[in-house]
């Protein structure tokens, strides 16, 4: 089975460019629409070898949800991507002290996309 990658963004096109790029790559995409979202979807039963998580959302921001994520046992190892068009350092900084394990700048390229995660997920 597939490993599965919780993708997290507010922009509906920008999540189905990310699904359609994992899905072709053999990934299960599951997809949510903010970080408060995501939380429910993972508090529903859903386990993500990997999060890919943009950081400006409405209702609760990328940054949040990496934090909420690490409260969790479960995920705290988990891979998180952030994917953003935010590249300035202060924000990589605030990512990395959250939690995340990378950082990917809009607009993204699937391959290079697909190599960082190849570089983060094990197995």
């Amino acid at each position: 089975m597939g490993k599965t990658v919780l993708v997290v963004d507010d922009s509906p096109t920008m999540r189905q460019m990310v699904a359609f790029t994992l899905s072709n790559a053999g990934f299960t995409v599951v997809e949510a629409g903010n970080g408060k979202e995501a939380m429910g979807k993972i508090g529903g039963g859903t386990k993500p070898d990997l999060v890919v998580t943009d950081l400006n959302m409405p209702e609760m921001d990328g940054i949040t949800l990496i934090q909420e994520i690490r409260k969790n046992a479960a995920l705290k190892f988990t891979p998180i991507l952030m994917l953003t068009t935010e590249s300035s350092d202060d924000k990589k900084k605030a990512g990395q002290a959250a939690g995340a394990t990378g950082w990917v700048v809009k607009p993204f390229n699937p391959e290079q996309m697909l190599k960082v995660i190849q570089k983060v997920l094990p197995g």
